[in-house]
């Protein structure tokens, strides 16, 4: 298995040796390696069992090395970065060539962030290069929220996990790519659409699935628990019902199942809350003795559309 612990001097000797490391972030844990080497970048891919078309994010501490990876920023998003970053935001932007075609699965926008997270932030102030970090786990699967999640999926093919806690966000950052200067999210995630529409005026939404993605997260299938998920009313489904098969995902309901067999996302009705749990949720559910999972949509707004991306991705 893996070593997990705090040890930034570590992650960043096997970062520079093009080794991949798992990294913290306030989404989820990344599977980070030197975004500018393409044998680090092609480590990432196998590690995970990636498709080389689905791309990478890039991550970097300051504005300042995120435009010396693109061709310019447009107004817009100088805006969004401003109010966002560091934090769950990814922005599309025109690449310039040193930007490897492998990172970008071949398209000419790179996707960029700047997480916010202490330990990445200083392991990446002391990076020359920008870390590709995908989620850290097998393709399709569960995205980490812990450096134990890591471990269990990845620790026999990786040789560190930086140890920075839970997640406090929970659900992947929201992607965001201009098209003449108008906003187009690309992927739901921990900055809600509400919150990008105070700062752009106007915003489109295109998370429809793609078997050819131009940005991460866009494949139809994704975060699967490994089990058949259903979306709807849960308590049609389990009235009158043996239920010890049976899996529930719900957003604040307690519908007084086993412990073992039931997540509520958030007993307040707090759609942070819930999504900090989604994946916990999704996780727990991966259990030999459930077979068939039921999931409650969360309300159509906030992070509740990221959550409900979640759960639809999850379904298929």
């Amino acid at each position: 298995m893996a070593a997990i612990g705090i040890d930034i001097q570590k992650a960043k000797k096997l970062l520079r040796s093009g080794e991949v490391v798992g990294i913290p972030t306030e989404t989820v844990y990344g599977l980070a390696g030197n975004a500018l080497n393409e044998e680090s970048i092609l480590q990432i891919f196998s590690v995970k069992n990636r498709p080389k078309f689905d791309p990478l994010i890039a991550h970097v501490d300051s504005l300042y090395k995120v435009e010396q990876l693109v061709d310019t920023v447009p107004e817009v998003a100088g805006k969004l970065a401003d109010k966002f970053w560091p934090g769950p935001l990814t922005l599309l932007l025109d690449k310039i060539p040193k930007v490897p075609d492998l990172l970008t699965s071949g398209h000419s926008r790179i996707a960029v962030r700047i997480p916010d997270h202490p330990l990445t932030l200083s392991l990446l102030s002391q990076l020359a290069f920008p870390l590709a970090a995908p989620s850290a786990n097998p393709f399709g699967y569960v995205s980490p929220t812990t450096a134990d999640h890591v471990n269990e999926q990845l620790g026999d093919k990786i040789p560190y996990v930086l140890d920075g806690g839970s997640c406090e966000v929970g659900v992947e950052s929201t992607i965001i790519g201009f098209e003449e200067d108008e906003a187009i999210i690309y992927r739901l995630g921990g900055i809600s659409l509400e919150e990008v529409r105070e700062v752009t005026g106007k915003v489109m939404v295109k998370v429809n699935s793609s078997s050819d993605p131009s940005a991460p997260g866009m494949l139809k299938s994704h975060y699967s628990p490994g089990k058949k998920l259903l979306i709807g009313d849960i308590a049609e489904n389990i009235t009158d019902k043996d239920t010890s098969a049976m899996g529930v995902i719900s957003f604040k309901t307690d519908f007084s199942l086993p412990e073992k067999n039931q997540f509520v996302l958030s007993p307040r009705g707090n759609l942070n809350e819930a999504a900090q749990n989604i994946f916990k949720a999704l996780r727990k559910m991966d259990q030999p003795h459930i077979k068939k999972v039921f999931a409650e949509w969360a309300p159509d707004e906030g992070l509740g559309r990221a959550i409900n991306d979640r759960l639809k991705r999850a379904s298929v």
